[in-house]
């Protein structure tokens, strides 16, 4: 699936994200989306989530 498109991602998804201090490395974090946070229907660079831990990043797997 997607991560760039809104309609993909639901809470309750186990996905990995690439948080912002994290772009430059291209280091994910895995976590179950709690919270969508970007309000398009589609990013280029991931829909923005908070995972149930707190972190906040794009999306750009999900499993």
């Amino acid at each position: 699936m997607d991560g760039n498109r809104r309609e993909n991602i639901k809470s309750g998804l186990h996905v990995a994200i690439v948080q912002k201090q994290d772009q430059s490395s291209g280091k994910l974090s895995e976590g179950i989306v709690k919270d969508i946070l970007t309000k398009s229907a589609s990013h280029p660079h991931g829909i923005k989530v908070r995972l149930e831990t707190g972190e906040v990043g794009r999306v750009k797997i999900i499993h």
